[in-house]
């Protein structure tokens, strides 16, 4: 590209985040660089071609990222781009790019790329996050259902791996034998690292060093790990919010193989998270509103596809967690940065990932310190806007204000342990009742180091806290499961009006309940209750067929909950927690008997175990 043509390339390109964060010079490279190539929409699709990776500037016209099968991805018009999945990954590229309208494109080569990439964080950082979004947005490939299927579904039985004393040329010559691009760098059958190509690139040639170097010295140590029986959704998540295309899987303290970005791309795609990625890309509350008119249908969906409660729980409430951040982020675009740190909490179903259909809000405030007038002001507008837009968005205000446009609840981390101690310390029975659920909390947005720090002294002062626990059993035993005398359904009435069987306050929030003892008594900080049940039994706190009694009864209720919510939806009924006994065939009627009879052992068992010594 010559001079004359080279200005008004620069005064284009220069426009573009992330290339409007680049040094002059850089900037300057990057321009003289480019190729310019036109496309007409009579050739139908962009010639990808995968030895010679480019990323794709679009100066002007359309085009539309498909796959093999024809499932929309993504579309691109003037000022956007596409390419870099496949610099980014090093994998063969399987989509397809269709084009819509003539276009002229700048091509940027890879070599290019990768030096911007290393040269700025910024710029490098801009693609990684949109290769994750892209990666929110694959279309369906397969007749898979993601939100149920495992990463052991797409992991390969190879374990292809190097130990930390080999050196960067052996894991270069392994990779390309292999054909992979990443290592897992394990030493006496412990992972201590990962390398994959990109390290390679920028730091080992972008910093000139010897192809003797030992892998130790460049690779990443302690990678964030999952594990093969692990939701792919979950995985999907995790490389998006660390900004990472590889995963380690680790079973029983062994590495067992490596999931990468490209293993997700070719499975397919996830309605969930389209719909987070869509949250993701909302600028403000009125946009959020319109997408969280999708969420029933979620649900929907997630009924029909018959998948675990528990599963669509943690769906569910990733959406809630999503929709929560993007409102905060939006709010401060309008007000500005916070005065000081802060940690966004939640309670009850969102802090323990098991919501369900119309759930509503339970959140607060941890400040870092005592705010002056200014600052509780920013706080106040803060809060009142992220809870009207939630609001708006289907989770209604807790009837019990525990709400972080309460000032009761906008707390120091003094203050929220002098409140935790009082409960604690001295518990009331009736006080106990209505904090009960600050006893299941979790970080939505924030400073996490605030948040462990209180948790942490919460977990440690109720830990063998006879007097704490034994009020808190006495508590969970005023409400029994809804079975009679004769071991029949106890219906909820409203007036002459049969409501019917509560499956929320008389099923699966007893078992939350129990759950939440054992696990405070044992010192566990996990919130989630099945994971709860799992900890106690795995170190054996509690009967292991106890706890397999609740786990199956948990699960039995609240699937028949949500169930019973899809049949609702599917009606245009409002959504509630009520079973009609008559909606139930005879053997179902016989298994959520049991599951309550297994509620009701449970409530006897915390009765001998924290009442019997008063």
């Amino acid at each position: 590209m010559d001079a004359s043509e080279l200005q008004p390339v620069r005064d284009f390109i220069s426009s573009l985040p992330p290339f409007d964060r680049l040094s002059e010079q850089s900037l300057r490279q990057c321009c003289i660089s480019l190729s310019v190539v036109y496309y007409s929409r009579n050739e139908q699709f962009v010639d990808v071609d995968t030895n010679e990776r480019q990323l794709y500037i679009v100066r002007s016209g359309a085009f539309e990222v498909i796959t093999e099968q024809g499932e929309l991805i993504d579309r691109i018009s003037d000022g956007q781009y596409f390419g870099f999945s496949g610099m980014l990954s090093g994998e063969k590229v399987v989509n397809k790019v269709r084009i819509l309208e003539d276009a002229l494109v700048y091509l940027l080569p890879v070599k290019i790329f990768d030096q911007l990439r290393a040269a700025s964080s910024q710029f490098d950082r801009f693609f990684n996050q949109a290769f994750a979004q892209r990666l929110r947005h694959q279309g369906a490939i397969n007749n898979k259902n993601i939100n149920t299927s495992r990463i052991s579904s797409l992991i390969s039985a190879d374990l292809i791996s190097i130990d930390s004393f080999s050196t960067i040329r052996q894991a270069a010559e392994l990779m390309s034998e292999k054909r992979v691009s990443s290592l897992l760098i394990i030493d006496s059958n412990k992972l201590s690292g990962i390398i994959t190509d990109r390290d390679l690139r920028s730091r080992v040639l972008a910093k000139g060093l010897d192809s003797q170097t030992l892998i130790k010295q460049v690779m990443t140590a302690d990678p964030v790990t999952s594990h093969k029986n692990a939701l792919i959704f979950e995985a999907m998540l995790q490389m998006s919010e660390h900004s990472i295309h590889h995963l380690p899987i680790i079973e029983d303290g062994r590495p067992t193989g490596m999931l990468t970005s490209t293993d997700i791309m070719r499975s397919q795609s996830s309605q969930p998270l389209l719909l987070i990625g869509q949250i993701g890309r909302q600028n403000s509350q009125e946009e959020l509103i319109a997408v969280s008119k999708q969420i029933p249908q979620l649900l929907q969906n997630l009924i029909s596809s018959d998948a675990q409660a528990q599963e669509i729980g943690r769906i569910l409430t990733s959406v809630t967690d999503a929709l929560t951040r993007r409102l905060i982020i939006i709010i401060q675009n309008e007000i500005g940065e916070a005065p000081m740190q802060f940690c966004w909490l939640a309670f009850g179903s969102q802090a323990r990932q098991d919501q369900a259909g119309g759930s509503d809000q339970d959140n607060a405030l941890l400040l870092e310190y005592d705010p002056d007038s200014e600052a509780l002001l920013y706080f106040q507008k803060l809060s009142q806007a992220v809870c009207t837009g939630l609001d708006a968005c289907g989770y209604s205000s807790c009837p019990g204000d525990i709400m972080a446009t309460n000032k009761k609840w906008q707390l120091t981390l003094k203050q929220w342990e002098n409140e935790f101690s009082k409960w604690i310390n001295t518990p009331q029975p009736t006080a106990l009742v209505n904090v009960a659920i600050f006893f299941d909390m979790r970080c939505i947005f924030g400073c996490s180091s605030l948040f462990e720090s209180l948790h942490n002294k919460v977990v440690n002062k109720t830990k063998n806290n006879d007097i704490f626990l034994a009020a808190m059993t006495g508590n969970a035993l005023q409400q029994p499961p809804p079975l009679g005398f004769f071991k029949d359904f106890v219906l909820e009435r409203d007036g002459s009006e049969v409501k019917g069987i509560d499956l929320k306050h008389k099923g699966t929030a007893l078992i939350n309940d129990i759950t939440r003892i054992y696990a405070l008594a044992a010192g566990i900080k996990e919130v989630n209750t099945h994971k709860r049940l799992l900890l106690l039994k795995e170190s054996k706190f509690i009967n292991q067929q106890d706890a397999l009694n609740l786990i199956d009864a948990y699960e039995f209720i609240a699937h028949k909950r949500l169930s019973n919510q899809g049949y609702q939806y599917s009606r245009s009924q409002p959504l509630s927690n009520y079973l009609l006994p008559e909606n139930l065939s005879a053997l179902a009627r016989h298994q959520l008997k049991d599951a309550f009879k297994a509620v009701h052992e449970a409530q006897a068992g915390i009765k001998l175990k924290f009442l019997r010594q008063f």
